[in-house]
This record gives C-alpha cells, sequence and structure tokens, in this order.
C-alpha cells in the first residue's frame, strides 16, 4: 500500500531508511549467517546456531535480511539469509523444543525465501514448520496449544503472530485444513483473551478436553489482569493479519480495539512502550520492541479501513516510530543493534532494557512498509 506522507514525515523517513541501509550493510558484513539475539556492549556475542538452534527468535535475522534484499537487491543479504535458512535445518532434526513459534521461526527464513526466490527448497521447508504447527491443535479445545512439558491447556497471545504460517500452507497447497485450524485458534483466543476495554492477557490456560478458561496467569507481564505491553502488540498485529488473509471482520474490529487501547496508553508516555501498562508507578520498565511491533500492526489496519479513518493508525505509527529512533535507536555502523531499551519480560534481569533482534525487525519492517519497499512475510 502507498500512504500519504506529508513532505516531513517523508524526509524523515528518507533520512532513517539511509540510516538503516548503512547499518545494516555494516551488520550484514559483521556478522553474516550467524543467528543473534541480544547485542552486549554493542557486539552480538552469542550465536543461537551454536547455543539454541530451536530459540523462538531465530528467524528475525534472516527476515531483516530478506526485508534489505528485497528493498535494495543487494547479493549478500540474499546470501546470508540462506546460510541461516540452511543451519535452522538442525531444529527440524533436534525436534525437542521445538514449539508455537515455528511461524517465527520459518516464515521469516524458508517461506520469505520462497516468496521472493521461487526455491522448492524453502517450499518444503516452510510446510515441514506448517504441518508441525498444525499438529499442535487440540479439536476438543479448538486451540493451538502453546510451549511444551505439562501445558496442554495453555495457550499464549504470541501465538496470533504464528498463525500466518497456516494461511501460508494453506494457500500454496490449497488444504483448507491450515485455514480452519487456523480461524479455530484465532476464534479461541479471540474470546478468551481479549478484554472489554481493548486489553489483553499474555495467557490463557484453557481445560485441553473441552476448551473451557481456567485461568489467567500474568506470563510476561506483571500480573495476572494486568497490561504486558508486547501482548497488546501481539494482539494488534496478529489479529489485523489474520483479517488480511480471512476477511472476517470481528478480527479487524478486534485489532482496532486492541489498537485504541494501546494508543491511549502510549500516548500517556510520549510514544513509547512501558513494559506493562498496569504495573506499579516504579520501577519504570520499558519495552521498545513492544512499540515498533505494535506500529506494524497499525499500518496493517490501515490498509483495511474506510479512507477517512487510514490517518489515524498511519500518525499513530509514525508517532511510534519517531519517537523510537529519538530515544531508543543507536546508528553507529560500528555498534551492534538499532532499537535498545527492549525487555522481554518483567521479572527478569538478563533480558531488560537490552537490544533484541526482533526489535530491529519492527522497526526496518515498519519503515519499509511506509516507504512501499517492504515484502510481506506474514
Amino acid at each position: 500500500m502507498k500512504y500519504n506522507l506529508d513532505e516531513n514525515n517523508q524526509k524523515w523517513l528518507d533520512k532513517i531508511y539511509e540510516k538503516i541501509m548503512a547499518k545494516m550493510s555494516a551488520q550484514c558484513d559483521r556478522i553474516g549467517d550467524k543467528i543473534p539475539y541480544i547485542a552486549e556492549g554493542g557486539v552480538y556475542r552469542e550465536d543461537k546456531a551454536q547455543t539454541d538452534i530451536v530459540w523462538w527468535t531465530n528467524g528475525f535475522w534472516p527476515g531483516m535480511l530478506w526485508q534489505m534484499y528485497h528493498a535494495t537487491g543487494e547479493e549478500k543479504y540474499k546470501v546470508a539469509a540462506n546460510g541461516v535458512e540452511d543451519k535452522l535445518d538442525q531444529a527440524f532434526d533436534k525436534y525437542t523444543g521445538l514449539h508455537h513459534d515455528v511461524g517465527f521461526m520459518w516464515l521469516h527464513s524458508a517461506v520469505a525465501n520462497y516468496r521472493i526466490t521461487g526455491n522448492e527448497r524453502s517450499l518444503a521447508r516452510g510446510l515441514h514448520a506448517a504441518h508441525l504447527l498444525a499438529g499442535r491443535y487440540n479439536p476438543r479445545g479448538k486451540f493451538i496449544r502453546s510451549w511444551n512439558r505439562d501445558r496442554a491447556g495453555w495457550v499464549i497471545v504470541d501465538s496470533m503472530m504464528n498463525v500466518p504460517l497456516l494461511y501460508w500452507a494453506e494457500d500454496v497447497i490449497d488444504d483448507p485444513r491450515f485455514k480452519y485450524i487456523a480461524m479455530d485458534h484465532v476464534d479461541t483466543v479471540m474470546n478468551n483473551t481479549v478484554r472489554q476495554d481493548g486489553s489483553c492477557n499474555h495467557i490463557i490456560v484453557l481445560d485441553p478436553t473441552n476448551g473451557e478458561l481456567l485461568e489467567t496467569p500474568g506470563g510476561q507481564g506483571y500480573a495476572s489482569g494486568s497490561s504486558w505491553s508486547r501482548g497488546q502488540a501481539w494482539a494488534i498485529y496478529g489479529f489485523a493479519l489474520s483479517y488480511l488473509h480471512t476477511d472476517k471482520k470481528e478480527y479487524l474490529d478486534t485489532a482496532k480495539k486492541v489498537a485504541h487501547y494501546f494508543i491511549s496508553q502510549i500516548d500517556l508516555t510520549d510514544g513509547v512502550a512501558l513494559l506493562d501498562f498496569r504495573a506499579p508507578k516504579e520501577p519504570v520498565y520499558w519495552d521498545s520492541t513492544a512499540g515498533v511491533c505494535a506500529a506494524c500492526g497499525l499500518l496493517e489496519i490501515a490498509n483495511h479501513v474506510p479512507a477517512l479513518e487510514k490517518d489515524f493508525y498511519i500518525n499513530a505509527a509514525i508517532k511510534i516510530l519517531k519517537a523510537t529512533d529519538k530515544k531508543f535507536c543507536n546508528w553507529d555502523i560500528n555498534y551492534d543493534s538499532i532499537v535498545q531499551m527492549g525487555s522481554g519480560s518483567y521479572f527478569t534481569e538478563h533480558d531488560k532494557h537490552v537490544p533484541i533482534i526482533y526489535g530491529d525487525y519492527f522497526f526496518i519492517e515498519a519503515v519499509l512498509r511506509l516507504l512501499d519497499k517492504d515484502i510481506l512475510i506474514w
């Protein structure tokens, strides 16, 4: 979609795109086909290909590479992305530890590759991942279970960003069962996760024998009943994407409902997101990744609403991106990572106020969307 941008926003985006090109070119040269996660002191020291091949974020670096290849045509991005994709075969071989986040892992690697190049090996990998995700479906409860171990009835809102893998599979092999599974799951999340005021639970625990809601643990937020900001962002973008793939109006309405809540909260903090919108005022914890993910969702909503509604969502997304750039971005090409001050969870310290790879992915995707240079990976 082409966005009607005023001159000031267009100039800002053009400058940011130049910075992204410089930074990503330097990072691609340094990182290549390693799999980064959290930068420590400006360096991606850990390579998840060596330490945790089934880690849920392992697709975001190749996703960034494919976005840059699509935008620039520079071959080095494609080469590095292919290298990561080859390494992810080890995750299929290991199997143990794979989870609902296979969408995050292979939408951004194999599926992106197939969308752009038509690579048949990538098609097979994407379908392999889609079958793994479909295999987690509980037909009595009508949900896709999250995580592993003794959590047969657990569903987390993050799962909304993984079901596009099933929509893609339905499209490429013309098998509607993938879409039915996805929509059953999305309906269950919509009916049990989203509250009346537009806020969301992170986790719902369902009876695996019948789908009855049993409890709503706090998860990565402050507590049950709180409002973990990245969970709200997953819901905004996830429901908007499910509307894109199904045309079910309730999904778009839900995305808008959560978006309105999210926008009302970040307006209180100058366009950046607290880690949890319903946590004690002190200490103050931020999560920059929540904002940039939500920005992508807001732009997706803008693609589907009437003309007179579009500017509301576009302007909110741009406000988030500008605030993130001003407060949290590091554009030094010798420093790994762009978006600083990401947080994984309220009660963990190792991943609080650090640069996390998916923050960079969503920032880049949002900017490329606004410039009409992106590829829809979802």
